[in-house]
């Protein structure tokens, strides 16, 4: 039968994981010949303008290359990532800071207050040793007052200095300005700034403009032409003025905060460009140099410096490096496509070169999408507070369950990135994406995507394969007895696929192909007829074994183990008028196989929830077992295969939850939202949540479903610190008639404090914590890679 798959027409194509993948895949496909047999875009209603999206003339991509990305634990945004302050230096509270600044300025005032009055018989003793004796006989002169500004403005800056450092200064500039995000990290630089320009040249107190003035000023233009001078002063007030904002400037990100606000970018820019640390510039591309491509980097430099490339050519082009460098793609090939080519080699088979919209924020290096930063609460570790949390097939690979009530929030904050980041990664022939979802979801436009299924809709471009691909008529049973009773507590999967095989292979040896919805369920529910039928067509000396497949089933009609009028119940929810256009199995349609998923095909499955719920619960299942089916037959798994489930709750079946431990192994992994765990049946929970390596929640959950997941995120040790007040006893009258004035006053007894600190064991979140504990717009993530690292479960805000 014609289930290969939609991508199989690109297999000459060079696609990812085909046969001579050579210089098809770098781009060359898509001449005059290819065109005919490139995958057409799925028809779709009129929609309103989408914003441009060009990140190569948003952002700059040699910045984002030379981007400092930090060797950080799992969940964290590697790009530009910076460690926070040890614990102790964070622990001082911000009134502490500010005193100490007030008392250090108080001291720097007095210190220069006894400076100017020359109350120090001794402090001009080192500028009379440096300058000439005559200067000082008499009254001074020009040179002597000179002078004497120089090194008052030295002992100034010397003051500054030690009072700077004894207030710690930096530090409280950091804890109110720089710690804020815009517009009031620019507005409190820009206050700073002003009143250091007010007091170095709106006041007399300091010398600095009248040293810098006749350092770099001769007397003769001061005292020559009014205006000559008065112009010179204006500039070296501008100079000074200048120089003294600039630092305030830089730290503010005034530029970027005044910077014309375009597009979603796919990242926002970084003060953290270090470049690599071993001296290289990777938007030189290096890697290429020292492999012997000068020619290659070159012209992928020039593509750099003149922003012609972005971000997923970038990681495209990298990538298809990388598998010149494993093997699976030849030099020659990769060169020719390069130089040809330049930014636009190495094409994914749809021609994109980006998504048309992004709404999150991505970095392709590292393969994250960030979600938002760790929270500032108490159950976050000190160096995560502040720091972005983020995503990447590494964790993805474990599969993610995410609980909470079901709507645009959770589809907008986690459902969307996570397709958006698999999508571009797609576009980068790193990964393959499927997603179903109901209709009417803000996945994004169909022209993300390089097939849209919309079962039920007779406008559809695309036919949803009912077998998948298979060829073997038992996997084929499998595959459907999983879908039509994986949900039925009182009925065995393995009996429904043993019953269902018993016809489904023998028709297929009659007629080459498997059996469609409705020629299906006639042989389910059309009794002995049915069967005389198909044995009818049978060769008795060729088809033995199949003879005696059909001659089982028959003995088993009417009896209690007999499963054929459960499935034909099952099987006639798909079959209904809305889905005669789909399921075909004659070749009159155009099927979807999830075979495809050796290429970098991108996804997106519609059902029709809302007019056939049934319907859609099966498809979700049928879906899920061809996904785990697919994954597992791969012939080249270097590609993340990844399914992401709108709302999984009714894929979550028996086999469907031991299927989830084992797509970490095939380089694949599932994302799974779910409303709440009272969808999936009980029996399920403990397996499903030991089942999963990464767990996130949303406000909205209820106490037991709490419960369980503080049960699956354990216990942690704490510290924890116990205050006793005990009251005092005095014995002597003097000392008892002070505490009783005291009392007097404050009301209180005169207390000590006894302090014990012990450790206990704690959970990490508790039932009612993330019942009611999680603010809106945030969850509770906890992540586990592929590797074995863990993350505990900390609060994420994902506005953040």
């Amino acid at each position: 039968m014609g289930t290969e798959g939609t991508y199989d027409s690109q297999r000459e194509q060079g696609g990812q994981g085909a046969d001579g993948a050579g210089a098809q895949w770098l781009g060359h496909a898509y001449g005059t010949e290819a065109e005919r047999t490139r995958v057409p875009r799925p028809a779709s209603p009129p929609m309103p303008p989408l914003p441009p999206r060009a990140p190569a003339a948003v952002f700059d991509v040699r910045h984002w290359l030379r981007a400092h990305r930090a060797d950080a634990e799992p969940g964290l945004w590697r790009y530009g990532h910076r460690p926070r302050a040890a614990d102790g230096a964070e622990e001082v509270p911000t009134r502490a800071l500010a005193v100490g600044a007030l008392i250090s300025i108080a001291c720097g005032v007095f210190a220069w207050a006894v400076w100017r009055t020359d109350y120090i018989a001794v402090q001009r003793l080192p500028l009379k040793l440096f300058t000439p004796s005559d200067w000082w006989r008499g009254e001074p002169g020009q040179s002597a007052r000179t002078a004497s500004a120089v090194y008052n403005s030295l002992f100034a800056a010397l003051l500054i200095y030690f009072c700077g450092r004894l207030g710690n200064w930096p530090a409280l500039y950091r804890r109110v300005v720089l710690d804020r995000p815009q517009p009031g990290r620019a507005l409190g630089a820009a206050l700073t700034g002003l009143l250091v320009v007010w007091i170095v040249l709106g006041t007399s107190l300091l010398p600095f403009f009248y040293a810098v003035l006749h350092v770099l000023v001769p007397v003769s233009v001061l005292r020559g032409d009014p205006q000559v001078a008065a112009v010179v002063g204006v500039a070296i007030y501008a100079l000074i003025a200048a120089a003294l904002l600039w630092p305030f400037a830089r730290t503010g990100e005034w530029l970027g905060f005044f910077r014309k606000p375009g597009a979603p970018v796919a990242l926002p820019e970084s003060d953290s460009e270090t470049g690599p640390e071993t001296g290289e510039d990777p938007a030189g591309w290096p890697h290429l140099r020292a492999a012997g491509q000068p020619g290659a980097a070159d012209r992928l430099a020039a593509e750099v410096a003149g922003r012609r490339m972005n971000d997923v050519d970038c990681a495209r082009i990298g990538h298809a490096w990388s598998r010149v460098e494993v093997g699976a793609l030849s030099a020659g090939a990769f060169v020719a496509g390069v130089m040809k080519q330049g930014a636009a080699a190495c094409l994914h088979p749809s021609g994109d070169r980006d998504l048309p919209i992004r709404t999150a924020t991505h970095d392709l290096l590292t393969a994250q999408v960030r979600m938002g930063t760790y929270a500032e609460h108490p159950r976050n570790p000190s160096a995560r507070r502040g720091a972005g949390a983020g995503l990447d097939p590494a964790v993805l690979g474990t599969s993610l369950l995410a609980v909470g009530p079901h709507g645009p929030d959770r589809t907008r904050r986690l459902v969307r990135p996570v397709v958006e980041s698999l999508s571009l990664q797609a576009l980068a022939g790193r990964a393959a994406v499927v997603v179903v979802s109901a209709e009417g979801a803000e996945l994004g436009p169909e022209g993300s995507f390089d097939v849209v299924v919309k079962i039920g809709d007779a406008g559809s471009m695309y036919d949803l394969d009912l077998y998948g691909g298979v060829t073997d008529p038992d996997e084929a049973a499998m595959l459907l007895s999983e879908a039509f009773t994986g949900d039925l507590p009182d009925v065995d999967s393995r009996r429904a696929a043993v019953t269902l095989g018993q016809l489904i292979g023998p028709f297929n040896v009659v007629h080459g192909r498997f059996p469609s919805l409705p020629e299906l369920r006639e042989l389910l529910d059309g009794g002995r007829q049915a069967l005389d039928r198909l044995r009818e067509e049978l060769d008795p000396e060729e088809h033995r074994s199949y003879l005696r497949e059909v001659d089982a089933r028959e003995r088993q009609l009417g009896t209690s183990a007999d499963l054929s009028g459960v499935l034909a119940d099952r099987v006639a929810f798909l079959d209904r008028p809305a889905f005669s256009a789909f399921f075909d199995t004659r070749g009159r349609s155009r099927p979807f196989s999830l075979r495809a998923l050796e290429h970098p095909v991108r996804v997106r499955i519609v059902l029709p929830e809302r007019s056939h719920p049934e319907a859609s619960r099966i498809l979700t299942r049928l879906i899920f077992a061809q996904f785990v089916s697919s994954v597992g037959a791969r012939r080249d798994a270097s590609l993340f295969a990844a399914l992401v489930l709108d709302d999984a709750a009714s894929a979550m079946t028996t086999d469907s939850v031991r299927a989830v431990q084992r797509l970490r192994h095939l380089n694949a992994g599932a994302v799974l939202a779910v409303r709440s765990l009272d969808d999936v049946g009980p029996h399920l929970h403990a397996a499903l949540l030991g089942a999963v390596g990464c767990l996130m929640t949303f406000p909205g959950i209820t106490t037991w479903e709490g419960k369980r997941f503080a049960e699956a995120w354990g216990k942690e040790w704490v510290e924890t610190r116990e205050v006793a007040q005990h009251t005092v006893f005095a014995d002597q009258p003097f000392t008892r008639a002070l505490h009783a004035l005291r009392k007097l006053v404050t009301g209180k007894a005169v207390t000590t404090d006894a302090v014990t600190v012990r450790q206990v064991e704690r959970e990490r979140w508790s039932a009612s914590e993330l019942a009611y504990g999680i603010p809106a717009g945030h969850a509770v993530l906890s992540l586990t890679t592929v590797h074995g690292e863990h993350a505990p479960p900390l609060l994420v805000h994902l506005d953040g």
